[in-house]
């Protein structure tokens, strides 16, 4: 069997995500069930790290995402457009070697053939409004081609020598 694309790698991410959350059943028996395709190293890693990552930091995700949603409650947003979001937002964190762009990019078309019909739109505001914070906020660091170069401001303990 051929190598997964990673959008394939997102969808069996999502998809073991959803399972855990419905079956309640541990995530390493459900990761089991739902990442036997995923053969290569570097897809196998990228999917544990964002499960994880979704999984440990859900309060911290579930805050960007309700900070840019008025008058909503997470409990009424459509369950696949959550986990989505969660990834989105998690891979803007968590992932500096993915560009902001593909991460938004990918959780949108995941949502359009996953969610309903104005998921598309919805995942593209909320991510939208969450990356535009993280940037003035300085808590995203992406580097490398194609992707933003936030430079860390220097600490003020930082001694110049002329």
């Amino acid at each position: 069997m051929s190598q997964l694309k990673r959008r394939d790698v997102r969808i069996k991410v999502m998809q073991t995500l959803y399972a855990h959350e419905m079956s309640k059943e541990p995530i390493s028996k459900v990761k089991a069930d739902h990442l036997s395709e995923v053969k290569d190293r570097e897809n196998s890693e990228f999917a544990d790290n964002l499960i994880s990552y979704v999984l440990q930091n859900k309060e911290l995700l579930d805050s960007y995402i309700l900070d840019k949603v008025v008058n909503w409650e997470i409990e009424r947003m459509a369950f696949v457009d959550k986990i989505v979001l969660r990834m989105g937002v998690a891979e803007l964190l968590y992932f500096p070697d993915i560009p902001p762009k593909v991460s938004i990019n990918e959780a949108i078309d995941i949502s359009k053939e996953y969610c309903t019909r104005n998921s598309g739109k919805f995942v593209n505001g909320i991510l939208d409004a969450v990356l535009d914070e993280l940037k003035k906020e300085n808590k995203i660091s992406k580097t490398g081609r194609g992707l933003i170069n936030v430079k860390k401001k220097k600490s003020s303990s930082a001694v110049s020598k002329t």
